[in-house]
C-alpha cells in the first residue's frame, strides 16, 4: 500500500468536509456542512492559523489531519493542536495516521512550534498508541479544560 499526503488547499474543502462528516458520524455528532466548509475555508485561507492534509492510500481518499497554531504564554512561543485526525475504517492500521502525523510534525518543526497537544477519548486505545509514538502523553491529570462557546449574539 502506498500512502500519499497532500497539503490541502481551497479546492479540497468538499473532500475534507466529506471526511469530517464521516468522522463526526462515528461519534454520533451532527455536522453542519456549511459551517464545516466555512471553517476549512478560514483555516486554509490564512497560513498563520494552521494547515490540513489529505491522505490517500493507493489513490483512494483515506483520511485527513488538521493542525491549528497559536501563541502560548505557557510555552513562550507557538504551540499547536492536532485538531482533527480521521482515518476511514477500511484504511486503519495501514500507516495512514502515521503518514498524516509525519506531515503535521514536519510542519510544526518548520514553524518552530514548541509543544503539540491533542484531545483523545479516554477509551480510544488505538489513537493513544499512535500519539504515544510521537511522544504525546498526558501532560497534567490534575488540570481540566473548561470551554464556553461564543456566538455572534454574545457580548
Amino acid at each position: 500500500m502506498t500512502n500519499t499526503v497532500k497539503k490541502a488547499a481551497g479546492g479540497d474543502i468538499p473532500a475534507l468536509v466529506g471526511l469530517m462528516r464521516e468522522f463526526y458520524a462515528e461519534s454520533h455528532y451532527p455536522l453542519d456542512s456549511g459551517w464545516a466548509a466555512a471553517a476549512f475555508s478560514a483555516l486554509l485561507g490564512d497560513d498563520s492559523r494552521g494547515a490540513a492534509w489529505l491522505v490517500s492510500e493507493d489513490g483512494v481518499p483515506a483520511g485527513y489531519v488538521v493542525l491549528t497554531v497559536r501563541f502560548s504564554m505557557e510555552y513562550g512561543g507557538l504551540d499547536a493542536f492536532i485538531d482533527d485526525l480521521y482515518v476511514r475504517p477500511a484504511h486503519r492500521r495501514r500507516g495512514v495516521g502515521r503518514a498524516a502525523l509525519d506531515a503535521l510534525f514536519a510542519e510544526c518543526r518548520r514553524r518552530g512550534v514548541l509543544a503539540v497537544h491533542v484531545e483523545v477519548g479516554r477509551d480510544n486505545a488505538a489513537a493513544k498508541s499512535l500519539y504515544r509514538g510521537y511522544g504525546l502523553e498526558l501532560h497534567d491529570a490534575s488540570r481540566e479544560v473548561l470551554t464556553v462557546r461564543l456566538g455572534a449574539g454574545d457580548a
